[in-house]
C-alpha cells in the first residue's frame, strides 16, 4: 500500500509540473490587441542610429495608456548584425531598453526577426531555402538572440521565428522552422514561440503548415490584408495593384469591373486576383483554415499585422477596422496592427498627430 501511495505521488506531482508548464504558455504570456514598431529596427537603409529616437519610454507610456497590451517589434538581420555576423552592441541596446521600458508599462513584446539577408518576404530570389550556409546562419541569428533575451520574464517578451516565410514549397518552411524552434528549446522550453504560415503568413496557407508537436508554448499567427484593392491602395510597393487610382471601396465589390477600362493589361492582372466582393461574413470565412489548425491543435490564434493605408475614404475604411476588430474579438483572435506611426500608422507618418478616429475604433 506504501508503495502504490508512494507511486500516484509521484504521478500527481509530475502531473502538477506538466500542467504548471503548460500553463506557461495558455496564460502567462497572454495578449489581446497590440500594435507593430515598424521601421525602427526593420526595414531601414541606414543601419546606424538615426532612429534611436523613433520609439521611446513616452510612446511605450502612451500605448499602454490608450490600452493596448503589447507591441510587435521587427528586427532585421541587417539592423542587429554586420556582414561579419557580429552582434551591433549599440542596437541590441536600443531593443533592450525598448523592452524595458515596455516592461514598465505593462506590455508585452513579440521580438520578430523581420528581414534576413538571404530572405525577404518580396525578393524575387531567396537564397534561403537553398543555401544550407544561410540556414545555419538564420539559426545562429536565433542563438544569439535567445542569449541575449533568455533572462526576460516568460510572460513579458515571446520570440517570432521570422516574418512572412515565402517559400514555394511548403516543407521547406516547415523543416526550417522546427529547426530553428529546436535551436530556442535547448535553453528555453518555456519561451513562447510565435509561428507564422508560409507565404506571406496568409491564412489560407494554414492547411499546410506543419507546427511542432507537444508544445503548448506557441501562437500561430497570420496576417490579413484583405481586400488588397482597398488597404494597399496606391501602395507604390505593390507591383502592378498599386499603380490603379480609380474608385475603391467597402463593404461590396472593391473595384468594379468598368472601372478597370484603360488600365494597362499587367495592373489588370493583378487587381483581378485580388478583386471581389467583401463584407464582414466573406471576410470571416476567410479564416476558417487558420482557426480549424488552432482548434485541432489547442494553440492561440494572433493576427501580427493587418491595417489599411489611409489612402481610401476614412469612413469606408474604418468600417473595414471595425468589422475586422469584430471577427478577431469574436473568434478569441489576437491582434496587432500594422503599424504605430509608419504608412498605415495609428499616428500620422513620423510621428506626427494621434489618429484618434482609428484609435477609437481599435480600443474603445
Amino acid at each position: 500500500m506504501k508503495y502504490i501511495m508512494m507511486i500516484s505521488l509521484f504521478m500527481f506531482v509530475n502531473l502538477s509540473l506538466s500542467s504548471g508548464s503548460r500553463a506557461i504558455g495558455r496564460s502567462a504570456f497572454t495578449i489581446k490587441r497590440g500594435t507593430n514598431i515598424s521601421h525602427w529596427l526593420s526595414q531601414v537603409e541606414d543601419r546606424h542610429m538615426e532612429g534611436v529616437d523613433w520609439f521611446t519610454e513616452a510612446d511605450a507610456a502612451y500605448l499602454a495608456g490608450l490600452g493596448f497590451d503589447h507591441v510587435r517589434i521587427p528586427v532585421d538581420e541587417a539592423r542587429l548584425w554586420d556582414e561579419q555576423g557580429q552582434k551591433i552592441d549599440s542596437a541590441f541596446a536600443m531593443l533592450n531598453q525598448a523592452l524595458d521600458w515596455c516592461s514598465k508599462y505593462g506590455l508585452r513584446s513579440i521580438v520578430d526577426l523581420h528581414i534576413l539577408r538571404s530572405h525577404h518576404f518580396n525578393a524575387q530570389v531567396i537564397p534561403l531555402w537553398e543555401d544550407s550556409t544561410a540556414q545555419e546562419h538564420f539559426f545562429d541569428l536565433w542563438r544569439d538572440l535567445s542569449m541575449e533575451l533568455r533572462n526576460r520574464p516568460v510572460d513579458q517578451v515571446a520570440y517570432e521565428l521570422m516574418n512572412e516565410a515565402v517559400a514555394h514549397d511548403p516543407d521547406d518552411w516547415n523543416r526550417l522552422l522546427k529547426k530553428a524552434w529546436a535551436v530556442i528549446r535547448e535553453h528555453e522550453p518555456e519561451r513562447v514561440i510565435v509561428i507564422g504560415s508560409n507565404r506571406w503568413q496568409i491564412p489560407d496557407t494554414f492547411d499546410v503548415l506543419k507546427v511542432p508537436e507537444n508544445d503548448p508554448n506557441i501562437i500561430l499567427s497570420f496576417h490579413f490584408y484583405i481586400p488588397m484593392p482597398f488597404t494597399h491602395y496606391r501602395a507604390t510597393w505593390w507591383r502592378g495593384g498599386g499603380e490603379y487610382a480609380g474608385p475603391v471601396k467597402y463593404p461590396g465589390q472593391a473595384i468594379d469591373e468598368k472601372d478597370l477600362s484603360g488600365y494597362p493589361e499587367h495592373v489588370r492582372t493583378v487587381i483581378d486576383r485580388f478583386n471581389g466582393v467583401y463584407n464582414p461574413e466573406v471576410l470571416e470565412t476567410m479564416l476558417h483554415k487558420p482557426l480549424t489548425k488552432a482548434r485541432e491543435l489547442d494553440l492561440p490564434l494572433y493576427c501580427g499585422e493587418w491595417g489599411s493605408l489611409p489612402t481610401t475614404d476614412e469612413r469606408q475604411r474604418l468600417a473595414w477596422y471595425a468589422d475586422m476588430r469584430a471577427i478577431f474579438e469574436k473568434n478569441g483572435i489576437a491582434w496587432a496592427t500594422w503599424d504605430y506611426q509608419g504608412d498605415f500608422g495609428l499616428r500620422e507618418k513620423g510621428g506626427g498627430a494621434p489618429k484618434q478616429n482609428l484609435i477609437r475604433v481599435l480600443v474603445k
